[in-house]
């Protein structure tokens, strides 16, 4: 008797005792109630060709893609460890829950982390650490070069970009209202400037994209008279060019229908209930000396404010090309965002998320070091982004070169969010990346806005106390030698000695 068979008598078997015990406990009536639609259903399941398991073991056959829904909450709630959760593990979730609910964030019983395993960081302390009092728990960074006439004083963490469309607008205002009662910046994200945005007064870093959202004509082009009416708001802090982000480097963003309301297309001036697909590069320019020229229209157009760009490093070529186009033209970006390729919280593609874009540490040392050896570091700031979730994550980032950070997933998850995985498909099931007003409804603003709020401000005094007990005075002493790698059972190197200080040009 093959397979198929015995499942088939499987299936008539589990029909049968269900009848029996329907009919005993509730009667004939009552048990068709259960055995009519199981035959229906073993018939449909028999006469399919959508789903060959159905239709080899009929009626058995449904709890494969029963059990298969369920998988990503199975996995994260039975059986994967405090460490191996992807792609954030259960530690650093639950530490940005602990911290946003302002609640005990200390562990029992040491370390879980295998502190053998290649791969294992940590930061050098000192015999002489410095009194945690003293340290500034709020330290802030001034972006603006020479050309910048309205420089912004910006805390070292704040709000990655997240488009009004990826995210519900209760989260957004959740967003920004913790980044006003916090001072720190919300990055709009590519999918311009909505009122959810501006309800609060947080201060705002407005992303520009090659959809041009917020300042594109009919034709999907820049038009400058309605990028000066959103550059000129006083919530605008900064203005941003992406010109490639860590989940999609070289790809272009997407907003799924489901998630394009009427007011989203409004505020984005495309179709409304369409896909929309934003270009992988740029109509306004096509070379260095191009992008750099377009950087001081934004500027000159915004009346000073700081203007840069973000990208995840791709081909090394091409940012030499920036770099030395900067000398020759004297143009400068008053800021750089290096976006890692372990970045991204929306929707992207397999291939690009797992396989294209450099990966945070490299890029980000990358370009520290050659700007440094361009001698154009003074000039820039440089933001660091891409799976940032702790004070030591901070440390190490900003030992690397970076000036301040950007987290974009710690900020959702203080938040509400669960990583329930669902940000493409419009059920988020907390309301924080769906367009559902029937999830959405459930998000309180009043309280994640205080959460986020707690979470920024408890991790910088967490990164308070890491920089006292390496005994420096300031964050801005952080350097490479401070953090070490295991690259092997029996081998550690520092990070001066994995990314090595360049010599200057």
């Amino acid at each position: 008797m093959n397979a198929r068979k015995i499942f088939f008598l499987i299936s008539i078997l589990t029909i049968a005792v269900i009848s029996w015990i329907s009919i005993y406990f509730s009667g004939i009536l009552w048990s068709l109630v259960i055995i009519i639609p199981l035959i229906v259903l073993g018939i449909f399941d028999t006469l399919s060709k959508k789903h060959t398991i159905k239709s080899n073991f009929p009626v058995i056959g449904n709890f494969r893609y029963l059990l298969e829904s369920i998988r990503p909450e199975i996995m994260q709630y039975f059986v994967e460890t405090d460490t191996q959760g992807r792609p954030i593990n259960r530690i650093f979730r639950s530490l940005v829950y602990q911290r946003a609910k302002d609640a005990n964030d200390t562990i029992p019983f040491g370390t879980k982390m295998q502190i053998y395993n290649t791969g294992y960081e940590w930061m050098n302390h000192s015999m002489y650490a410095s009194n945690e009092a003293e340290i500034n728990h709020s330290p802030r960074v001034t972006i603006g070069g020479k050309d910048c006439s309205k420089p912004y004083s910006a805390s070292i963490l704040n709000i990655s970009a997240m488009s009004y469309g990826s995210l519900s607008n209760r989260a957004v205002m959740a967003m920004n209202k913790g980044a006003y009662m916090g001072g720190f910046a919300q990055n709009t994200g590519e999918g311009g400037i909505s009122q959810y945005h501006l309800k609060y007064g947080g201060d705002l870093i407005w992303q520009i994209g090659t959809g041009y959202f917020g300042c594109r004509n009919e034709n999907g082009n820049f038009d400058v008279q309605k990028y000066r009416e959103n550059a000129l708001r006083p919530e605008v802090k900064m203005i941003e060019l992406k010109l490639s982000q860590g989940a999609k480097p070289g790809h272009g963003g997407i907003l799924p229908a489901s998630k394009n309301t009427e007011e989203i297309a409004a505020i984005r001036g495309v179709k409304p209930h369409t896909t929309v697909y934003s270009p992988p590069s740029h109509s306004t320019f096509q070379d260095a000396k191009g992008l750099l020229d377009f950087i001081k229209i934004l500027r000159d157009e915004s009346e000073g404010k700081p203007v840069g760009f973000k990208l995840c490093v791709g081909k090394k070529e091409e940012f030499i090309d920036i770099c030395e186009a900067m000398i020759e033209t004297k143009i400068y970006p008053d800021f750089i965002t290096v976006d890692g390729g372990e970045g991204g919280t929306g929707a992207a593609p397999v291939e690009f998320s797992n396989s294209i874009g450099m990966p945070l540490r490299d890029g980000l040392a990358f370009v520290y070091n050659t700007l440094v050896k361009y001698n154009l570091k003074k000039e820039i700031k440089i933001i660091a982004s891409g799976k940032i979730i702790s004070a030591f994550h901070i440390a190490r980032i900003l030992a690397l070169g970076a000036d301040l950070v950007n987290s974009a997933r710690a900020m959702m998850l203080a938040a509400g969010c669960i990583q329930a995985l669902k940000c493409n498909t419009n059920t988020c099931p907390v309301g924080v990346a769906t367009q559902n007003k029937d999830l959405i409804k459930g998000l309180d603003v009043d309280d994640k806005a205080r959460r986020v709020a707690n979470y920024h401000d408890e991790t910088l005094k967490s990164f308070a106390e890491l920089i006292a007990a390496a005994g420096l005075k300031s964050h801005e002493e952080l350097e490479r030698k401070h953090i070490n790698r295991r690259v092997s059972y029996s081998e550690v190197l520092t990070y001066e000695e994995i990314f090595p200080y360049p010599k200057t040009k």
